[in-house]
């Protein structure tokens, strides 16, 4: 799957270095160029110019731009400084930070990784903030959301690609019968199921259980459970179904409405942007016939929308 930024082919580590230094000299910065370095070298160079800065000239990058920017400008070229798994555990522990947990962006992230993915985030998380990721989670979630967390959190999902059509229909009639089937909702089974299949088994589960019910998945869970439980295993449904429009909707209710959640804005576009951004670009025009471009020029200004433009082209 095509991201929309890639390497830049005259990349020379000591000019971005050089060049960056200047913009940030003196009174006055210089956004302009600062976005053209940034918004035009992949990850590898970026992480490149981070650690070069350091020894060319004595000081942090992200504490001269932070100096130097400020808003959601600063906190989305201080977010594109780090790895992928440096990102997600900051923003993990930025949505169980103060008063109230964002459980949106806890579920995207655990949902939106394979395997490797959730270890790496663990290493990352304990790095950085000297504990467990799974202790915080514990600590600031609660219920059948708890649970769920914790599950996808250990990163065991099967990743093969076998597919037991007997085990399909037996995980679709356990669903049904854990959910519309009965009074009352056994979320421990759909929990079991959701984050220990293999998305290939789940596909085909999807598909029986749509027969057996004579309704989607999505529709029943929907309708059998609510609030942060019903966001969870939506989201993993969804994910499996189809991940470009899966993250192509999440944008959508990033920007909808008045007001706009930045930090998910932020997350999904840095995040994806050497993943899979170009097909999550074409899932948003398809769902909403308007271009994720068109949408974040509406949605946001300055230097920040700039950035952004450059990232999602």
């Amino acid at each position: 799957m095509p991201g929309t930024v890639e390497a830049f082919t005259h990349f020379n580590v000591d000019e971005d270095c050089k060049e960056l230094k200047v913009a940030m000299k003196g009174l006055g910065t210089n956004e302009a160029k600062i976005i053209n370095i940034i918004g035009n070298r992949n990850l590898a160079q970026r992480l490149q110019i981070f650690s070069r800065f350091k020894t060319m000239f004595g000081k942090d990058l992200i504490g001269e731009l932070k100096s130097e920017l400020s808003s959601n400008f600063l906190r989305l070229c201080t977010n594109m400084m780090l790895s992928i798994p440096q990102f997600l555990a900051k923003e993990m522990k930025r949505a169980m930070k103060g008063g109230g947990t964002d459980e949106r962006a806890l579920v995207e992230i655990l949902v939106g990784l394979d395997n490797k993915g959730i270890q790496d985030l663990r290493h990352a998380y304990k790095q950085m903030y000297h504990t467990e990721v799974e202790r915080d989670v514990v600590s600031e979630t609660s219920g059948s959301f708890k649970k769920l967390a914790v599950s996808l959190l250990q990163g065991k999902r099967d990743e093969s690609e076998e597919i037991d059509m007997a085990l399909a229909k037996e995980d679709a009639e356990e669903l049904f019968n854990a959910g519309i089937n009965r009074f009352g909702t056994d979320e421990s089974k759909f929990n079991s199921i959701l984050v220990s299949r293999s998305y290939r088994h789940l596909k085909m589960v999807f598909a029986e259980y749509k027969r057996i019910a004579s309704e989607d998945i999505e529709k029943s869970i929907r309708t059998e459970m609510s609030g942060e439980i019903e966001l969870g295993f939506l989201s993993i449904v969804k994910k499996i179904k189809n991940v470009p429009t899966y993250f192509a909707e999440e944008l959508y209710k990033s920007m909808k409405g008045l007001g706009t959640d930045d930090d998910q804005l932020i997350r999904i576009v840095v995040w994806r942007s050497e993943i899979d951004l170009v097909e999550i670009k074409g899932a948003f025009h398809s769902l909403y016939a308007k271009s994720l471009a068109d949408f974040i020029k509406e949605d946001t200004s300055g230097d920040f929308r700039s950035l952004l433009l450059l990232i999602v082209k």
